[in-house]
């Protein structure tokens, strides 16, 4: 190491003994925290002083009090020592990906796809903690609830970085116990004498979307329970309680059992939600949110086949 980067080291141990003497309020409580003794903390602050030729702290026999240079100094310190912090943090990162990452996911699609994945992802990165939440409600990553958000379909404007994870088709299903007890709908407009199960979200209206003769249409369904995700109305259908129009990846399990059958894919228009990984984006995005990204790429682009019909 040369005499520079010796200046440099000695530099940022000064800085961080004077901040901590300021929070602290003494040389003695200082020590304490850095294990060093009251003179040897104070010997160090003089070289401060000595050096910039400027009073930073008044010592008394009772107490200290910190000059407005030294209120400089300190905020100087602190945005020193916080910039080195997460330089060290980038770099480690660049090593081994480690500390928490926040993950916030819809209900659902995090219990039936995400969970399932994480064993895996807790193997490649043991130094990784994830803390993942699973909410149907939309939280701001920008303003740090998350470091990463999994959501559906179309995206607000904003300055976060947003990457498709996969899509997933709609359906109408209904379990075979259903169709035998009211009969299979052959048509949409057959659905009129059926029990339709509904979103109860306030943006999600009874109307179910259908093409005939390459033209789309739209048609009011009714029915006399709605829910506000996907699985459990997969879960009412597949008990026979109506006929319900869900995310593919909601009932693949309940379509491959047999418990319930795609019907009317005659008239599917073939909408599709897009999934999308949104983040915190740049330069500066830490190796943990990157790598976890990338993995929810890979593994959701192969592990939501479509059901068979």
């Amino acid at each position: 190491m040369d005499a520079k980067m010796l200046l440099g080291a000695d530099r940022a141990h000064s800085l961080s003994m004077f901040a901590a003497v300021v929070e602290q309020g003494s040389f003695s409580a200082a020590g304490r925290l850095l294990g060093l003794s009251p003179s040897a903390v104070s010997r160090t602050i003089d070289r401060i002083e000595a050096r910039l030729g400027v009073r930073l702290l008044l010592r008394s026999t009772r107490a200290l009090s910190i000059t407005a240079e030294g209120q400089a100094y300190l905020q100087a310190a602190r945005r020193i020592l916080a910039d080195l912090y997460d330089a060290e943090q980038q770099i480690a990162d660049q090593g081994a990906p480690r500390g928490r990452l926040r993950v916030s996911a819809a209900l659902s699609h995090g219990r039936l796809c995400i969970v399932p994945l994480l064993r895996d992802f807790a193997a490649l990165y043991p130094h990784i903690l994830v803390d993942i939440a699973l909410t149907d409600t939309v939280i701001d990553v920008a303003a740090g609830q998350a470091d990463v958000a999994v959501r559906f379909g179309i995206l607000a404007d904003s300055t976060l970085t947003a990457r498709k994870l996969g899509e997933t088709r709609r359906l109408i299903v209904a379990s075979p116990d259903y169709l035998a007890r009211f009969g299979a709908p052959q048509t949409p407009e057959d659905l009129h004498r059926h029990n339709c199960l509904n979103f109860n979200f306030r943006r999600a209206e009874p109307v179910w979307p259908f093409l005939r003769d390459g033209r789309e249409f739209a048609l009011t369904v009714k029915g006399n329970i709605e829910a506000n995700n996907g699985e459990t109305l997969g879960q009412l259908a597949a008990i026979g309680v109506g006929i319900a129009r869900v995310g593919a990846f909601s009932v693949a399990q309940e379509i491959a059992e047999g418990r319930l059958v795609p019907i009317l894919e005659a008239f599917n228009p073939g909408d599709v939600e897009i999934i999308h990984a949104v983040f915190v984006g740049g330069a500066t995005t830490p190796a943990r949110i990157r790598v976890f990204v990338d993995f929810l790429a890979a593994r959701l682009s192969r592990s939501m086949p479509e059901p068979a019909t």
